[in-house]
């Protein structure tokens, strides 16, 4: 069994990434229906939520549903951490998590997210810090290290350890590489088999497949694997790899209702939380994600992303639902 602190999350647990503007809560309530273990929040700003910022604020919304759940917070001052993971106890998360492997340029280079991996002394105290100021199990997700000269990724998951945090996520990629390129997950493997590290050791990096999530159960010997955008538009992928895990089998996959299914329950969840107008704009990006490999999808998705209208916006998945069972794929 897999635990951080006393959350149980199973023998092997799938958990879904952080991702700004993706890992809300409706497409939190998407993953964990189609069988995902643990959440986390879109990260969230450390300055933003002292300030009371609204956007900052309403990303702490956490619903029973969906728990385990941790908040991720980011930022690059110590006390202003602090603060901000004290405000994020009080919102009720089952773990606090800290963003230190976000690599873009307005984040990173701020010395918050990624940047951090430059300074490991301050990333040592700002953990230890936040282990201090909450009760909750503290957590932290981040890279290999700020470049290729720079990988120093077991030594500090060893450290980090040391002042407290209770489970690692680590992408296996560096700053420098962002997303470019083959995660190395040979790092990873290091880290998991270090004698001194007794918390769980999750991978993150190039999940997309059921095949691929055995290979690097198999290869790498982590407790769990963290999957970012192999979920994007398809939140099917977890229940699909737990099914492999089992049986060596696929699950078929999504048919059109599907997919139709999950783009009309993500809308109508998104104009609950978001309302009205922000509930319809930002689900835009969303459309291309659930029906991706689709034949002649480009006038179906102008229509997507330029009503306003939710009564439409349904009609128009009716519709697309019905155009596709004509094209021959399982409805």
């Amino acid at each position: 069994m897999v635990r951080i602190g006393p959350v149980e999350l199973g023998d092997f647990p799938l958990l879904l990434a952080p991702m700004e503007d993706v890992s809300d809560p409706p497409f939190r309530a998407l993953c964990k229906e189609h069988g995902a273990d643990m959440m986390y929040t879109e990260f969230i700003s450390s300055e933003g939520l002292i300030r009371d910022a609204a956007k900052s604020r309403q990303k702490l919304d956490i619903y029973e549903k969906e728990r385990p759940v941790g908040i991720q917070i980011f930022g690059s001052e110590i006390e202003s951490m602090r603060r901000a993971a004290e405000i994020s106890e009080a919102s009720g998360p089952d773990v606090l998590d800290i963003n230190y492997g976000c690599p873009v340029k307005k984040v990173a280079c701020k010395g918050a997210g990624a940047g951090i991996l430059q300074d490991i002394p301050k990333m040592v105290s700002m953990t230890k810090e936040i282990v201090e100021a909450v009760d909750l199990p503290v957590t932290v997700k981040t890279r290999l290290g700020w470049d290729d000269s720079t990988k120093y990724i077991v030594e500090v998951a060893e450290r980090l350890q040391d002042v407290g945090i209770q489970a690692i996520s680590i992408h296996g990629r560096t700053r420098a590489q962002m997303y470019k390129g083959q995660a190395d997950w040979d790092l990873i493997r290091a880290v998991r088999e270090n004698p001194r590290m007794t918390i769980p050791v999750f991978g993150n990096g190039d999940i997309d497949s059921p095949e691929k999530a055995l290979a690097y159960r198999n290869e790498y010997g982590v407790d769990g694997i963290m999957i970012g955008r192999g979920s994007i538009g398809n939140p099917w992928i977890f229940n699909q790899i737990k099914h492999f895990f089992k049986t060596g089998e696929h699950l078929a996959p999504p048919t059109i209702s599907d997919r139709v299914e999950a783009a009309r329950q993500h809308l109508d969840q998104s104009l609950k939380w978001k309302g009205p107008r922000l509930g319809v704009v930002e689900m835009r990006r969303h459309y291309a994600n659930y029906f991706r490999g689709l034949p002649h999808f480009k006038e179906h998705r102008l229509t997507l992303v330029t009503e306003d209208d939710p009564t439409v916006l349904h009609s128009q998945l009716d519709a697309i639902s019905e155009a596709y069972r004509n094209h021959g794929l399982p409805a």
